[in-house]
């Protein structure tokens, strides 16, 4: 089950295995916590009378009775509210915006080999004539093409002081921070479902060799013009001392996952033809290396079949990775997710634990007090009022456990700061939803016990005994 809910990215998850060290240290210690608790009643007894039944087994027993139960209770609760925290998590992280509408969108990666795509003009006809395939497979919305994909990163990137803004003199260099940039086609935008705030996304005019065309991101715009409207500006000044010009702004993308804040960014239009940015590929893979994205309003899975197809009639060699883009989302929350079921799981069994443990000392404590509780009830208690009473010291040791358990969660929670996201470790309903379960559970497993005593008959008690 572990590796079954295990994300792929943990270390050495394929070495993972029952080690029989570590099974045979378990079963030792099982042995010895049943053969410790179960002497210990025996040792503090002090004679048949005792291990008869009948006889008052001593406030020992009963203080260690009741510590044993508070401490489950306690420890339940700390896992409870260490699982409540996570689960909160989890839903914001699921739930934050990223910028972009990934449903009904499809991916494929892949990378043209060196041996038959080592020219500029052979990965210049692949990528066109992958265009024009794209554009004619029935359901495709839109389609296009990018050097990297949200949200695991791979864009390129500059130092934000490398940027020129013309008419103004260069920042000084190391301010600023990393900027960084990809390189995709016109309807990158549409097909994401990232939205243009202001002016305009590019079109095929921008794809022309004598034309240079840049779309900023909000965060980006910003940073260069706080004060000003980027659209018609110019930055980014070429080898060629030509400058691209400002023609959109795009809203920001989380492009590192949910958890993490937008970077600056902006976009390039990949041409047609070769220009600088193609001549100045980054090694290894430069442009030989990219990914489609296409939003349909069909099956994705029957989408992955035509694109596939469309891939393999220009090169049916070519290894592609094909997935949905929701489940490209998924990874980024895989470990989030884990970490809240795992200490969920641990927390259904301390909870269950307590329970359990609880019923058990409720049902022993009922049958040794028979005699007094049928006496009670022939001098005129009512069932209720044994009800009550039973419930009562129930209730008295789930309260000390979760006053305890409550202290223990607020000082554990800090632990957990590192993994939550948009959650205090303080955070009072992750307590209170904790509180009102275990304490819920906890009352409905003394209440079995607690109705069969008021459901006794007090003659055939006192008639037994």
């Amino acid at each position: 089950m572990f590796i079954a809910i295990a994300p792929s990215a943990l270390p050495r998850l394929a070495d993972a295995s029952i080690d029989l060290r570590v099974l045979c240290l378990a079963l030792a210690v099982s042995l010895l916590s049943g053969l410790l608790f179960g002497a210990a009643p025996a040792i503090h007894s002090s004679g048949a009378s005792v291990l008869a039944g009948w006889k008052s087994t001593g406030s020992i027993r009963h203080g260690l009775r009741a510590a044993l139960v508070t401490v489950q209770i306690a420890i339940s609760l700390v896992l409870l509210t260490g699982a409540g925290l996570l689960l909160k998590s989890l839903w914001k992280l699921e739930n934050v915006s990223l910028g972009m509408q990934t449903g009904q969108v499809l991916t494929a990666h892949f990378t043209l080999g060196r041996q038959h795509y080592g020219t500029g003009a052979a990965q210049l006809a692949f990528f066109n004539e992958l265009e024009r395939r794209l554009a004619a497979i029935p359901g495709v919305e839109a389609a296009a093409i990018a050097d990297s994909l949200p949200p695991t990163g791979g864009s390129r990137g500059r130092p934000l002081a490398a940027i020129d803004i013309e008419g103004r003199p260069p920042r000084p260099e190391g301010t600023g921070g990393m900027v960084e940039w990809r390189y995709v086609t016109p309807q990158y935008f549409a097909t994401l479902g990232i939205p243009i705030v202001r002016g305009r996304a590019f079109n095929e005019l921008d794809r022309g060799t004598n034309d240079f065309s840049v779309i900023l991101s909000q965060r980006l715009a910003h940073s260069l013009f706080p004060t000003e409207d980027p659209v018609g500006k110019h930055v980014l000044k070429t080898g060629q001392g030509q400058w691209s010009t400002v023609v959109g702004i795009a809203g920001d993308v989380k492009n590192l996952g949910p958890a993490q804040a937008s970077d600056p960014e902006y976009y390039l239009v990949r041409k047609a033809a070769e220009d600088e940015t193609f001549q100045r590929a980054e090694p290894p893979t430069g442009w030989r290396s990219a990914y489609v994205v296409a939003r349909t309003a069909l099956d994705p899975k029957l989408m992955a079949l035509s694109m596939r197809s469309a891939l393999g009639g220009i090169d049916p060699t070519l290894p592609v990775e094909i997935e949905t883009m929701p489940r490209r989302m998924d990874e980024v929350t895989t470990r989030p997710r884990f970490n809240a079921v795992l200490l969920s799981v641990f927390a259904a069994i301390g909870v269950l634990l307590a329970a359990i443990g609880l019923f058990g000392v409720m049902s022993f404590l009922v049958a040794q007090r028979t005699r007094e509780i049928g006496v009670r009830m022939a001098l005129g208690a009512t069932p209720r009022q044994i009800l009550r009473m039973t419930l009562g010291q129930a209730a008295r040791w789930t309260g000390a456990g979760i006053a305890v358990g409550a202290a223990g969660s607020l000082a554990a929670a800090g632990l957990l700061r590192s993994l939550l996201f948009g959650v205090e470790p303080s955070d009072p309903l992750a307590l209170i939803g904790a509180v009102a379960l275990l304490g819920t559970l906890a009352l409905l497993a003394a209440a079995i016990p607690a109705g069969k005593a008021a459901r006794q008959d007090p003659m055939e008690t006192l008639r037994e005994e």
